[in-house]
């Protein structure tokens, strides 16, 4: 009966030995009659049960719910049913949860005649195949069960799916997942409120977005930047279950970054059973003003001097599939929301959930934060020079360059998924404008076309690998009929993922060298070139642009019969690799936790060759992931799927 549960329930991933079920659905227990009872007879014996949950159950707040047998059980609410067992001295019962009920732990009561029996607990969870409805079953598949995923970085044209363990269905995983809601502020300040309202995906997702990050509370991750000193490095982290573990033994984890507190959401989601999945968006705009337009200001040298606006080569959240009552069912569906501490909503650093339609049709009213998310992906872009006098003079604009390629993993495949039809109609398009011009309301954006006859633009080579020297051009066509005489720059900068300007690796002529740039930049491996020019005779400036992220080598994976994996990874840089280590973790393959292997050095063009052992403990498909770390090198990811027999 209880294998019988799991597989109705969908739970039997949980592995676990205790009952857990998702709401809205029957699932039964058996009741064993005590020596000389009576027999069970349906219509004449009778029994209430009563369930609770919460440090508080009241039944004001449907924490605490009461319930009779009835003939059948009910959709609709609490309700039961029960048949005697075939030996005459067992009670086979069946319970159905309400569709809204909260979800949590329960602890499940008989009472019969005022005496009362504790018959256990069990975890009640959304559920995708009913209440929380996804109709889909491939769907429900990768987004409540599949336990690793792809999370993509890089640039709109350079971008890679970086593989991830979600691990919610790894032993303990679920217990952390109900701590971070009790830890929440506002269990903390009314336990009442907050369990009464965990029927709601919609509040259980708007505390997450919260609690992943630290800043308000203690959360999951503290996020940082810039300096890693007493922490793991956000580059380092392959799974989800180890920051959840650290941060239920300790407290909030050093470091996440968007990716990290993006995976941790989706573990936490799936792990409730709410659909989730993690998005990237690519030029990814942070609208400090609410203006809905980013300014990027410049000095007369070329300097980003902006103030506040940025925009990052990408940036990541989590989409989570509910209906939403509070906005009518045409917003049923994806929202999305993002737990990277960016800006505070409502006093708390949170964002969303927020329907993606009210996001594509400019609906900058719908709750929450839609004017925040709507910027990420569609702000109108002008670039700007600050003379010396202080004036500013606009030289550029574009309607076109945020929000590029928003990706996510494909349904079943490890492919990329490009979802930006979901976010917003195609740039440029009547459609697309309209929704623009309604969202900026009054604050509507004056056009200015560049300069006719002067056209900049940046060539790169095509290989562009760390570790090696490669060209750049940048091109200035006249179209004029007359001579122009211009002032000329080009120049790289290591750049972080977040637009974030380092240090300058000089004035580029022809090529970029691993001498000027390997010390500078970041794990995220890129490198800002910007070219300018300045008209003498008109005055009016040109910018090009490109972020360009080097090619990483490649961690080569053989997985042998017997259960052990051969690794190896050419260093491709022309100065020696220290500190190196292989980082191994697979779901079912090396027993929830990562295993780590040091490798002390590898001299310049050599190999890193090592093998690991791992103990698969079930049979089926999984993932193992590898994470190559040195001095030098950072954040080298590869998989490789595994299927484990019987």
């Amino acid at each position: 009966m209880e294998r019988n549960n799991k597989i109705r329930h969908h739970t039997e991933l949980n592995g676990e030995e205790r009952l857990i079920v998702r709401r809205g659905q029957p699932f039964s227990v058996t009741l064993h009659l005590k020596p000389g009872s009576q027999e069970f007879t349906p219509g004449e014996t009778s029994f209430t049960l009563i369930v609770q949950t919460g440090p508080l159950p009241r039944e004001e707040s449907d924490t605490k719910v009461s319930f009779g047998l009835s003939d059948s059980t009910v959709e609709a609410e609490w309700s039961a049913s029960a048949t005697p067992g075939p030996s005459g001295n067992t009670v086979s019962v069946s319970i159905s949860s309400s569709p809204n009920a909260p979800i949590g732990v329960y602890s499940l009561t008989l009472d019969q005649e005022g005496q009362k029996t504790s018959l256990g607990d069990f975890t009640l969870l959304y559920n995708p195949w009913y209440a929380v409805y996804m109709s889909s079953e491939t769907k429900r598949q990768e987004y409540v069960l599949a336990q690793h995923g792809l999370i993509y970085r890089g640039t709109h044209k350079r971008n890679k799916g970086t593989p991830w363990n979600f691990g919610q269905f790894e032993p303990g995983i679920l217990d952390i997942c109900f701590k971070i809601l009790d830890e929440n502020p506002k269990f903390v300040s009314n336990a009442d409120q907050d369990c009464c309202a965990r029927r709601n995906p919609i509040y259980v997702t708007r505390v997450l977005s919260a609690m992943i990050n630290s800043n308000n509370d203690r959360g999951v991750l503290v996020g940082e930047w810039y300096d890693f000193e007493g922490g793991v490095h956000p580059t380092d982290w392959i799974g989800s279950g180890d920051i959840l573990q650290q941060w239920a033994e300790s407290g909030p984890v050093s470091f996440g970054q968007c990716w990290v507190f993006a995976a941790v959401e989706c573990t936490v989601s799936r792990a409730l059973g709410i659909p989730c999945r993690v998005v990237t968006n690519f030029e990814s705009a942070h609208d400090a003003n609410a203006n809905l337009v980013i300014e990027n200001i410049y000095d007369e040298n070329g300097e980003d001097i902006s103030e506040g606006d940025s925009i990052w080569n990408f940036h990541v959240w989590v989409d989570s599939w509910m209906t939403r009552p509070d906005l009518g069912s045409d917003y049923d569906g994806w929202q999305a929301s993002d737990p990277t501490p960016q800006e505070e909503s409502e006093g708390v650093f949170c964002c969303g959930p927020v329907p993606l339609k009210a996001i594509k049709e400019g609906e900058l009213t719908k709750k929450y934060d839609a004017p925040f998310v709507f910027a990420e992906v569609n702000a109108d872009v002008v670039n700007l020079i600050r003379m010396s006098n202080g004036e500013d003079v606009m030289f550029s604009s574009s309607t076109k360059s945020v929000g590029r390629n928003i990706s996510t993993k494909a349904v079943g495949l490890d492919e990329r998924h490009d979802i930006t039809h979901q976010y917003k109609y195609p740039e440029g398009t009547e459609e697309e404008r309209k929704v623009y011009e309604k969202a900026q309301h009054h604050n509507k954006l004056q056009k200015k076309g560049e300069e006719p006859g002067l056209h900049l633009k940046i060539k790169l080579a095509k290989n562009m690998v760390i570790g090696s020297d490669f060209e750049v051009h940048a091109v200035l066509r006249n179209n004029c009929m007359v001579a122009r005489t211009c002032n000329f720059m080009l120049f790289a900068n290591a750049v972080g993922y977040n637009g974030k300007r380092g240090e300058s690796c000089g004035f580029v002529s022809s090529k970029v060298e691993y001498t000027r740039y390997g010390s500078l930049i970041t794990s995220d491996r890129l490198i800002q070139l910007v070219a300018i020019t300045m008209d003498k005779q008109t005055r009016s400036y040109h910018k090009a642009e490109k972020t360009i992220v080097l090619d990483e080598p490649d961690i080569e994976i053989k997985v042998q019969k017997d259960g052990w994996a051969e690794l190896l990874l050419l260093n491709p840089l022309p100065e020696p690799l220290e500190d190196c280590s292989f980082t191994v973790e697979g779901v079912g393959l090396t027993d929830g936790k990562p295993i780590t292997l040091k490798y002390v050095t590898v001299g310049p063009k050599e190999e890193a060759k090592t093998s690991v052992d791992f103990t698969p403990s079930s049979a089926g498909s999984s993932v193992l992931l590898v994470n190559f770390r040195s001095n030098k090198l950072k954040n080298i990811r590869s998989f490789i799927n595994i299927t484990v027999q019987e």
